[in-house]
């Protein structure tokens, strides 16, 4: 079957949906919306175990870029009672967003220490005044003798935070996300995704914390220091549900479990998009326009033959990490008593960062604290532990049931919950949930990205659509950008890659 649009968007996640949705704004609404799998969303879906409802990584909505903060609430707006508790919703007042306190802490040493690290009596107390001592002589050091040019991700972290505290609170966590060691990671990954934050933002954080006004605005934070931020009532994937909604009910078409096989090209440009449907069936549209989030290493095996050798070759070996949640449900957990909320007697984390060596899991979710409605009991507590790995991996590898009594254990292991507590639990596996920023082709990534930015009626967006690290929030901006250029009939890319660069550009941007 062969048909035309204006515009394919390939994808409907975050990057996907936003481009469909300001293409329609626009009057650009002959938009035919591909997903891979069966839902909308991307790494941003919520999935529904047994009633209870499990965030993927966790998304914060929080934005530095006021246009982004109001999209959202155009979609769902925020509850007038903000906190988001049973009681203070009304009950068909479902569609809403609830302002929720953030708090994320590091468990190292049969400790919780705040996270970002804070300059506090707690964190000393708990570190000791030698060691403190120790953080603070490395730290004067890397201020004194800094690590230049900032090549690695240690480089860039050893100059933030000095060696001792780098090999304490940032090695061994980030080569259990990444798989490889932090020396053979780009900087801009640290640029990217860590941006301002470093001892010297966190000693200014303490000392204006008593200082700072509500209103304070949240692009003068930088974005690991904020305390607050939005949610949906239920989960993330119920905004992108919403959009998703709006989309079909102005007559943009979205087609599901529809895998693109080939992108192809006439007289330079991208001329028809080739996808197959979960039947089997294949079917060929042609279009004006293509923007596309998915993967640049099967988007370049989609285009075959007009990619050139050398961008095959690059392309074929970019990396990329997968990503596996392990659901688990308890009556209740029994942590020592510093990590409980005086007043609730819960734990009172968003995400719980594990340093500890003897356990494989990087961070756990509480969902309770992300929204009382994310659990279908709210006398239970409902988990994710998060690992990171590769496909061929014996963790991927391992069924359902053995991820799941990995992660029983683990939680005794580090004394968070018994498991004569645990109720129930599942494991989702997510590919290619985090671009790599590491290896040889990702080192001249440039060559892909300049052959697909010649091509004047393709736009890249979103994180795997651009191979770069993006929040939400960027993924967003990204795809605004496309779909701002389509309207235009601009071909130029550079403004969509400026996104996520700094920090200046999202304050900028559409304030």
């Amino acid at each position: 079957m062969t048909f035309t649009a204006d515009t394919v968007v390939i994808g409907a996640g975050p990057a996907g949906l936003t481009a469909a949705f300001e293409l329609l704004r626009a009057g650009r609404g002959d938009i035919l919306l591909l997903e891979a799998s069966a839902e909308v969303g991307g790494l941003s879906k919520t999935v529904v175990h047994s009633g209870n409802r499990l965030d993927i990584g966790g998304h914060r909505f929080f934005s530095k870029s006021d246009w982004v903060m109001n999209w959202w609430q155009d979609m769902l707006p925020v509850a007038a009672s903000g906190t988001g508790s049973p009681d203070a919703c009304p009950v068909d007042a479902d569609n809403i967003m609830l302002v929720r306190k953030r708090l994320s802490r590091i468990y190292f040493g049969g400790h919780l220490f705040d996270y970002p690290l804070k300059a506090n009596v707690g964190t000393v107390l708990k570190l000791g005044p030698v060691r403190c001592a120790r953080f603070g002589a490395s730290y004067a050091y890397s201020m004194a003798f800094p690590r230049l040019p900032e090549q690695t991700l240690e480089d860039f972290l050893v100059n933030r935070f000095g060696r001792q505290l780098y090999v304490q609170f940032f090695k061994d966590y980030t080569e259990k996300v990444w798989g490889v060691a932090c020396d053979q990671i780009s900087a801009q990954w640290g640029a990217q995704r860590i941006k301002g934050l470093s001892i010297g933002m966190a000693l200014a954080d303490a000392l204006t914390r008593p200082f700072r006004r509500a209103s304070t605005p949240a692009r003068r934070t930088a974005t690991s220091l904020i305390e607050r931020f939005l949610y949906p009532k239920y989960g993330p994937g119920q905004m992108w549900e919403t959009v998703a909604g709006r989309l079909k009910a102005a007559g943009v078409r979205l087609v599901k479990d529809a895998k693109v096989v080939a992108v192809d090209m006439s007289e330079g440009l991208a001329a028809q998009v080739t996808f197959q449907e979960s039947s089997g069936d294949g079917c060929t549209v042609r279009c004006r326009n293509v923007v596309s989030t998915m993967p640049v290493r099967d988007l370049i095996g989609a285009l075959g033959n007009a990619a050139p050798d050398e961008v095959k070759s690059v392309a074929a070996a970019l990396q990329y990490r997968d990503f596996i949640t392990v659901g688990l449900l308890y009556r209740k957990f029994r942590p020592r008593r510093e990590s409980v909320d005086p007043l609730t007697h819960r734990v009172p984390d968003n995400w719980i960062y594990i340093q500890e060596p003897g356990v494989r899991v990087g961070r756990l979710q509480i969902f309770n604290n992300w929204s009382p409605h994310m659990v279908r009991d709210p006398d239970t507590v409902w988990v994710g532990l998060e690992y990171f790995c590769l496909e061929q991996d014996d963790l991927w590898r391992m069924s359902d049931a053995a991820l799941v009594q990995l992660g029983v254990n683990e939680l005794r292991h580090i004394g968070l919950a018994d498991p004569e507590d645990f109720l129930d639990g599942m494991a989702l596996r997510m590919p290619k949930a985090y671009p790599g920023y590491y290896g040889e082709a990702y080192a001249r990534f440039g060559e892909v990205r300049a052959y697909l930015d010649s091509i004047p009626n393709l736009f890249l967006a979103g994180r795997n659509g651009m191979h770069r690290y993006n929040n939400q929030d960027h993924s967003m901006l990204s795809a605004k950008l496309a779909a701002e250029a389509i309207v235009a009939g601009s071909s130029d890319k550079a403004p969509i890659w400026a996104v996520n660069i700094d920090d200046a550009y999202g304050e900028e941007l559409q304030r």
